[in-house]
């Protein structure tokens, strides 16, 4: 792909790849933890060599995970402290829905949903590390009581995480040029303007 060397950079190669290893972590851990939660999924755990090592795998792929997680969260954290201008952004929201974004408050490197997005995500991810330790029971023993409040918790965050993912690529793949930003780390100027307007200032100087 030729690139105009005016295009603005978003992300750095270090940042792409935390990005990227998060990412394909947590497919593998939807896969094989599908496999576990209904019979109808089973068949996924052959990915993984079959039902033993998909449950041997799957905390260790967790583990893998939430460690680079943690560091994508100490990477963009304050990028994602909320404002008021966030607020206002979510508050219109439909007028983004509908493909009018032109009027939209004006947002810095991430908009207001985006921040939303990775609080969910951070929450989401600190019960499925927690309840995922409760229920280890290869490495721990914890009471049973844990084990199974443990399950249930572990259960809910994780399919709540699947929905964010799935939004999260849905809002990647509908706002077009997105995508090239996280695969080659940059983004045009006009991409730039008119989605991220205080950032495009900040960057440029404009």
């Amino acid at each position: 792909m030729i690139r105009d060397p005016k295009d603005l950079q978003r992300y750095t190669p270090q940042e792409r790849a935390n990005h990227w290893v998060v990412g394909i972590s947590f497919i593998l851990l939807a896969l094989s933890g599908l496999a576990f939660f209904h019979p109808a999924f089973y068949p996924l755990s052959y990915l993984f060599g079959g039902g033993t090592w998909a449950r041997i795998l799957h905390p260790y792929i967790g583990v893998f995970m939430a460690f680079f997680f943690v560091l994508m969260f100490l990477r963009f954290r304050m990028l994602n402290v909320m404002t008021k201008t966030d607020k206002e952004w979510l508050s219109r929201v439909g007028e983004m829905v509908d493909g009018d974004d032109h009027n939209m408050p004006e947002q810095g490197k991430y908009n207001g949903g985006q921040k939303a997005m990775f609080w969910a995500s951070v929450v989401c991810m600190v019960l499925l590390l927690v309840s995922g330790v409760l229920i280890w029971q290869a490495q721990f023993s914890p009471p049973i009581g844990l084990v199974r409040l443990g399950a249930v918790v572990h259960a809910v965050a994780a399919v709540a995480m699947i929905a964010l993912i799935l939004i999260h690529a849905y809002a990647a793949i509908w706002v077009k040029g997105t995508i090239r930003a996280m695969w080659y780390g940059t983004v045009t100027r006009a991409w730039a303007k008119q989605h991220h307007r205080a950032w495009y200032r900040e960057v440029t100087g404009k």
